[in-house]
């Protein structure tokens, strides 16, 4: 077993899966997109996890290489059915490369927020053991406005309809963030896009504000980080091999 990673940006990485990973002996491989990293063969991992980043994913122009991760994702997901976890940008991108519309949300959502599980999501091997209602942080102005054909919608909110989605049986996309760890609100709310954002949202200094109100919860965000990570990597190991 062997993970792929794609970054967009360093300090978005896969937080404290890193941890669960590294606990499991599981190695993983990072390809910094952002950075110019080349995309390797598909066929050395088993399954594709993508993380979040502050372009948006119709932004081909400033960020060319979208383009070829776009089409990665689509080998990976239609071609190989290799098991694919988007988390934010990487689920916008599973839902525009697989035919979904993406664009900008009806009003962003940053800070801690809840999503609510849909019927099919209380039922999902992904979601098991975790609360119907589910607190989480949010940091996005984009969404999937569509998803693509054949999606199930599994969580949605009072502002994004499609908070996480399942194509197939093993591609998700989840539009919040579970990854969370101590430095993540302090160090993104260093990024000037996230900083911009959440000050429009939460206004001047909120910061500071919003990282002790997440250090608080962290033992909880631990706890269905880890649950949500064991029920992916249990459909990780059950795939069958090609």
């Amino acid at each position: 077993m062997r993970i792929l990673v794609f970054q967009h940006l360093d300090i978005e990485h896969p937080g404290i899966f890193r941890d669960f990973l590294g606990a499991d002996g599981i190695p993983w491989d990072v390809v910094e997109l952002d950075a110019g990293d080349p995309i390797p063969d598909l066929d050395r991992y088993t399954a594709l996890v993508a993380m979040g980043g502050p372009m948006d994913v119709w932004e081909e122009d400033q960020h060319p290489w979208l383009v070829p991760e776009k089409r990665a994702i689509r080998a990976a997901v239609v071609d190989r059915q290799m098991p694919y976890l988007g988390i934010c940008l990487g689920h916008q991108l599973l839902g525009d490369a697989l035919g979904g519309r993406v664009g900008k949300a009806s009003a962003p959502e940053v800070g801690l927020m809840q999503v609510n599980l849909t019927g099919a999501g209380q039922t999902d091997p992904l979601f098991a053991g975790i609360s119907p209602v589910l607190e989480c942080l949010q940091w996005h102005g984009a969404a999937v406005l569509t998803p693509p054909p054949g999606a199930t919608v599994l969580a949605s909110s009072p502002l994004c309809d499609v908070q996480a989605m399942r194509v197939g049986r093993h591609a998700y996309g989840i539009q919040f963030h579970v990854e969370v760890m101590a430095e993540t609100v302090p160090q993104w709310s260093a990024v000037p896009e996230y900083e911009a954002a959440l000050e429009k949202v939460l206004g001047a200094g909120a910061g500071a504000t919003l990282a002790r109100e997440t250090e608080a919860r962290l033992p909880a965000f631990a706890r269905d980080a880890r649950t949500l990570y064991d029920n992916f990597m249990g459909m990780v190991r059950s795939r069958p091999r090609p």
